[in-house]
């Protein structure tokens, strides 16, 4: 077997969409400011930098507007300005329109910009490599590093050419060591590098369970007269039951394209449930329906947001090295916004690295940066919306009613937080408790199947490697899954990764095709028990979002 080969650098940074590439502008900005040398570089397991950025998405042009003040001179893709927001609330055939007047500042988007966020973080990667900073698209992050005394050293990138059954191909390749003063963390919602750190140093400790929601989205290329540039539209309630959290968006772009989408949180009870067709019968709603009269789908994508807000961010520093962006959880679900967040707490991750790494300090951990992030605008911002989705785990009734008596009369300042000591996957019933969904077929014009979707999201996996779905037990699917939740992974997953089918004797069994899988980590999320673990497969593998 080779040898791994080994870098250094002062700073090495997992993950380039937003946060990490902003983590990485920043610090080389103070290093150009003080004169001083500054060895930085981004790891990024997509083909392309952009290739598994998936959002929205509006854009608060804030953060960007900090770390880059002439953005606009310098071309970002920020054309778009919201021009009108609209917010509806759905029956199974009728649409409420709420007057803005009625709604909390956090629906409001005046300032902001529709974007294709892979396009934003590619414009990123650009200034970064002005920079002069390393970026290395490719590559996986498959393992932490540590110290002797247990602090993060760097990582280890995925091994390349290795078989299904473990050998080595012709054409392997061991993974190479990026080894580093102190390590950033922007993998994107649940991280599986970040997953690990949580439970390694325990930084969830005393804070309220995480939150995860789904979110799936398309592009579409619609009929010019029907075409509204900077028109935001935000709709709750169908097809989603009461007591299921999530709302659906329509944004729309320039170039007659709009895109439309639905969030779905992970706390839902009912396995019977399916995100993905919650979502194809969305577009046919009267109010929805006409936006795809004669239009044609271009893209697809899913992708889970960490939502629980500022009452559930872990502890966010470690002797080594920080999370940031939504690897943290930093998004703000009551505006639906998270990238000007992750390009703020990048920045201030980047600040505390660098006066760290300046005064002779190494592997130790980086307490400026969230103490920097208690006196920034973002935790003021986050504080605002602290019980936002604690309110909503009550049902819409009671969430919509608490989210307007905060915002509206208390403007953020209420004297109370919510505690929510429950992870998602334990909301999950037993099957015979809920009543079954039946979702119509598609018809392949206005709704679509899994297949026909992961076609259009480009993902591509080798099909003679180490599948990157795993098992802690590979009993349980059938033994527990199945048996007491209908074999849910059937339906929560946005790709048809996960089929039960019958063996040669009749027996039940899954079959995972992880050849599909869009990285959306719902799986590791969902799954009552926790039995599914996502791991990165091979650098370069997945989807490959065309600016999604």
């Amino acid at each position: 077997m080779s040898e791994r080969e080994s870098m250094e650098y002062d700073v090495v940074i997992v993950g380039a969409g937003p946060g990490g590439l902003a983590t990485a502008i920043r610090l080389k900005q103070l290093a150009a400011e003080q004169n001083q040398e500054l060895s930085v570089c981004v790891l990024e397991k997509g083909a392309e930098v952009g290739a598994h950025i998936l959002s929205g998405a509006v854009m608060d042009p804030r953060a960007l507007t900090e770390l880059i003040p002439d953005w606009q001179e310098k071309n970002a893709p920020l054309h778009v300005a919201v021009t009108e927001d609209q917010f509806l609330f759905l029956s199974e055939d009728k649409a409420r329109s709420t007057p803005l007047w009625m709604l909390p500042d956090c629906f409001k988007n005046e300032g902001n910009y529709v974007v294709r966020l892979g396009e934003v973080a590619q414009w990123l990667a650009e200034q970064a490599e002005a920079l002069e900073v390393d970026i290395f698209p490719g590559f996986a992050a498959a393992e932490v590093l540590y110290t002797d005394d247990g602090a993060v050293r760097g990582i280890v990138t995925g091994d390349m050419g290795v078989a299904r059954d473990g050998s080595h191909k012709p054409d392997y390749q061991p993974g190479m060591e990026l080894l580093a003063k102190y390590t950033i963390f922007a993998e994107g919602s649940r991280g599986h590098l970040g997953r690990q750190l949580i439970e390694k140093y325990k930084l969830d400790a005393g804070r309220n369970a995480q939150s995860y929601a789904i979110g799936i989205k398309e592009l579409w290329e619609i009929d010019p007269s029907r075409a509204q540039p900077g028109l935001v539209m935000h709709t709750a309630g169908w097809p989603l039951d009461p007591d299921t959290y999530g709302g659906a968006f329509l944004y729309h772009l320039d170039n007659n394209l709009v895109a439309v989408g639905l969030v779905v949180g992970l706390d839902y009870a009912n396995p019977w449930l399916s995100p993905f067709e919650e979502f194809q019968r969305y577009k046919t709603h009267p109010a929805i329906r006409p936006t795809f009269e004669g239009a044609k789908r271009i893209a697809y994508g899913a992708r889970s947001l960490t939502a629980g807000g500022l009452l559930a961010l872990p502890k966010f520093v470690f002797p080594g090295g920080a999370m940031v962006g939504c690897e943290a959880g930093f998004l703000n679900a009551s505006r639906i916004k998270g990238s000007h967040a992750a390009i703020k707490s990048g920045m201030l991750a980047a600040e505390a690295a660098f006066e760290a790494i300046r005064s002779g300090r190494q592997q130790d951990e980086l307490n400026a940066y969230p103490h920097a992030f208690e006196r920034s605008w973002l935790y003021d911002e986050l504080n605002k919306a602290r019980n936002f989705k604690q309110w909503f785990k009550k049902g819409r009734t009671v969430g919509t009613l608490m989210t307007g008596i905060e915002q509206l009369i208390f403007k953020g300042k209420m004297p109370w937080s919510l505690k929510n000591t429950k992870p998602d996957y334990a909301y999950l019933q037993p099957a015979a408790m809920c009543a079954p969904i039946d979702y119509p077929k598609p018809d392949g014009v206005l709704t679509f199947d899994r297949l026909s979707s992961v076609y259009l999201s480009n993902t591509n996996h080798e099909e003679d490697e180490p599948i990157h779905l795993t098992l802690k037990d590979s009993s349980v699917p059938v033994r527990v899954n199945l048996a007491e939740y209908a074999g849910p992974e059937s339906r929560y997953c946005p790709a048809g990764v996960y089929e039960f089918i019958k063996d040669d004797t009749g027996a039940d069994q899954l079959q995972i095709n992880a050849q599909n899988c869009v990285h959306c980590k719902t799986c590791d999320i969902k799954d009552p028990t926790q039995n599914i673990v996502w791991i990165s497969p091979q650098g370069g593998e997945g989807p490959v979002y065309s600016g999604m």
